[in-house]
C-alpha cells in the first residue's frame, strides 16, 4: 500500500497567481491546485491536500504555527506517513525552525515552496513539491524532525537560511542532510533531535525585538524597547559578538531587567565566548550578564527566547544554542552515513 502524505498549504509564491489589480502576483492557488499540477505525485503516495491559510509568508505568525503543529500531531495520530508544508520562502527559515521545536513525533515534516511563481518560465514549485513528497514518504526521513527540501537539497531546520532574494538555490546550510537523486532522498547524516517546547495554549506572545547596531549608531533603541514593554532583547552584533562602547551601559542596565542575547550578524560560525576581552567584546558582554546565542543567528535566537518565555522563563534558552553533533560513543568520531 502506498504511504499517506498530507500536504498542508499556507500560501506563498508557490501558490501565487497574477493579480491585475495589484500589478503583480499574490497567493491564490489551493493545496489541491498544487497537487493537480504535479501528476507524478500519484506514483509516490496517497495524497491529500488542504489549506490552513493562503497568505504571503510574512503574515505567518506564531499562533498560526501553533495551529499547524496541532494539525501535524492530529495527522500523525491518524496514521499519516508524512507531512509536507508549502509556504512562501521569505520566512521558511523561521517557520521550519519553530516547527522543529514543536514537532515531537516521528513522521517526517518537510517544508518547501518556490522562488519562481507558477506564471513564470521555469517555475520551481512543482519540482520542489515532488521532492518534498518523496522525502515525506521515505522511511529514511523518519525521526529527523522538520526538514526543508528545496532545489534538490535537503536541509535541517535548525541550520537552514535563505541567502538570496530570487535565486532558485536561495536556501543554504553549512552541512546539508542530503540531496535528491533520481527522485529519491539520499541522506548523508542523521542529526540528533533537538529538545522541544510544549507551549500552553493561553501563553501570551512576548515582545522580543532584534537590534542591529551599525557604525556610529547610538543606543537609543535599547531604552525605547524597555519603555514599550520588551520582555527580552536580541542583538545582531558585528563579528563574533561585539558592540561599540556607548552601548555597554544601556545593555548592562537592560540585562538586569530582562534577558539580553547577542548573536553575530555574519550569520556564519558560532558566537565567540572566550577570545576578545576588550570593552564590547564577547567576554565583556558575558560578564555584564548578556547571553551568547551560540550557533543560533538572531532570527532563531529570538524565537527560542520567545518560546522559552512562553513556557516559564528564559532559563531553557541555553539548552538550544549548541547545534553541533555530539558522539555518544567517544570512539566514534563522526556520525555514520545512512545507506
Amino acid at each position: 500500500m502506498k504511504p499517506r502524505v498530507e500536504i498542508i498549504a499556507l500560501g506563498g509564491t508557490i501558490a501565487c497567481t497574477p493579480d491585475a489589480g495589484a500589478g503583480g502576483v499574490a497567493p491564490g492557488l489551493t493545496g489541491a491546485d498544487l497537487v493537480a499540477a504535479v501528476p507524478q505525485l500519484d506514483a509516490l503516495a496517497q495524497i491529500h491536500a488542504g489549506n490552513l491559510s493562503n497568505l504571503p509568508s510574512t503574515e505567518i505568525g506564531l499562533p498560526l504555527l501553533f495551529d499547524l503543529a496541532a494539525a501535524i500531531r492530529a495527522h500523525e495520530n491518524g496514521g499519516t506517513t508524512g507531512i509536507v508544508v508549502t509556504q512562501g520562502t521569505d520566512t521558511i527559515e523561521e517557520t521550519a525552525f519553530v516547527l522543529n521545536l514543536l514537532h515531537r513525533g516521528s513522521v517526517p515534516v518537510v517544508v518547501t515552496g518556490a522562488m519562481r511563481n507558477p506564471s513564470l518560465p521555469g517555475a520551481d514549485g512543482p519540482a520542489n513539491l515532488l521532492a518534498a513528497v518523496a522525502c515525506a514518504a521515505d522511511p529514511g526521513c523518519r525521526n529527523l524532525g522538520v526538514i526543508v527540501a528545496f532545489d534538490d537539497v535537503i536541509h535541517q531546520a535548525a541550520w537552514v537560511q535563505k541567502r538570496d532574494t530570487s535565486s532558485t538555490g536561495a536556501f543554504w546550510s553549512p552541512a546539508p542532510l542530503g540531496w535528491m537523486a533520481e527522485g529519491r532522498p539520499i541522506l548523508y547524516a542523521r542529526p540528533p533531535r533537538s529538545p522541544g517546547f510544549d507551549v500552553p495554549p493561553d501563553a501570551p506572545l512576548p515582545f522580543v525585538p532584534i537590534l542591529k547596531p551599525g557604525l556610529s549608531d547610538p543606543p537609543l533603541l535599547v531604552q525605547a524597547c524597555l519603555d514599550e514593554g520588551a520582555t527580552g532583547l536580541v542583538l545582531d552584533l558585528a563579528g563574533g559578538g561585539h558592540v561599540q562602547s556607548p552601548w555597554l551601559d544601556p545593555l548592562s542596565a537592560a540585562a538586569k531587567r530582562i534577558p539580553v542575547v547577542f548573536s553575530s550578524r555574519t550569520r556564519g560560525g558560532r558566537v565567540l565566548s572566550r577570545t576578545y576581552g576588550q570593552a564590547g567584546g564577547e567576554i565583556d558582554l558575558l560578564n555584564r550578564g548578556l547571553k551568547g546565542s551560540g550557533d543560533l543567528d538572531a532570527l532563531k535566537a529570538r524565537l527560542v527566547l520567545m518560546l522559552s518565555l512562553m513556557t516559564g522563563g528564559p532559563d531553557r534558552f541555553d539548552d538550544f544554542t549548541d547545534l553541533s553533533w555530539r558522539a555518544e560513543d567517544p570512539e566514534i568520531p563522526f556520525p555514520r552515513r545512512s545507506r
